[in-house]
């Protein structure tokens, strides 16, 4: 058997062996690589996140300045209108909330001056006083030849309110019910209700009428004050 050199035992051992260790510096490159790599992940989630709560708080500012808005809007309209007549001052509080177009309605004829010099003429004691420039018999004869029904709280008296349907320029009456109605929904759109000056509104009830319900003396609306508070 022939002997094996030194040299070529040498060179066989060398081939042999395994794989000779990472350096440190690769090491260091790919921590580096994976620090960057974990930086830019977390950068991006951050600005996402900051991306998505900015757009929730300027969506709910938005929502907040709608809504203060609508609220300003709201309270800049009057909430009570004073009624001057020839027997004194009737205040009244307007129902905004149940009734808005009918107070928008009748802020708008306040504003063009349509109540001054209207006359009440109608006055059906313990019922109803009607102010308005119609001069026909209209509905409120219509209810007294009716005849009362039972009260029902929910149409009391002092309540403030207009007849339904279109309104022109001289068709906005008032009535002001001096006892509960209880059919009051299918006559009126009730939109106030007096809150100061009913010993007024009783002063007026009691005056003399003809047959036909109309005041022997003139009794009329001097003018209308719009306020927001009394």
């Amino acid at each position: 058997m022939a002997r094996i050199k030194p040299q070529a035992l040498l060179q066989q051992s060398k081939r042999k062996k395994g794989p000779s260790r990472i350096s440190a510096t690769t090491i260091v490159f790919y921590m580096l690589i994976l620090a960057l790599i974990g930086f830019f992940l977390f950068a991006t989630y951050r600005y996402w996140s900051n991306r998505s709560r900015f757009r929730s708080q300027n969506q709910l500012a938005v929502s907040e300045h709608e809504t203060s808005y609508a609220d300003s809007k709201k309270s800049e309209i009057p909430g009570y209108a004073v009624l001057d007549t020839s027997k004194g001052s009737i205040i009244v509080e307007l129902n905004k909330d149940n009734s808005p177009e009918a107070v928008d309605e009748f802020i708008d004829f306040c504003q063009k001056g349509h109540f001054k010099g209207m006359l009440f003429h109608r006055v059906i004691k313990h019922y109803v006083i009607q102010a308005g420039d119609n001069q026909g018999a209209g509905a409120t004869e219509d209810w007294n030849l009716r005849g009362k029904q039972p009260t029902s709280v929910k149409h009391e008296a002092f309540m403030l309110g207009t007849s339904k349907g279109k309104h022109t320029n001289k068709g906005f009456d008032l009535f002001i019910t001096t006892a509960p109605i209880p059919d009051l929904n299918e006559k009126l759109i009730v939109f106030g209700r007096v809150v100061k000056g009913e010993d007024v509104v009783q002063e007026i009830e009691e005056v003399d009428t003809d047959e036909h319900y109309k005041p022997k003396v003139s009794i009329g609306i001097l003018d209308v004050t719009l306020k927001q508070k009394i």
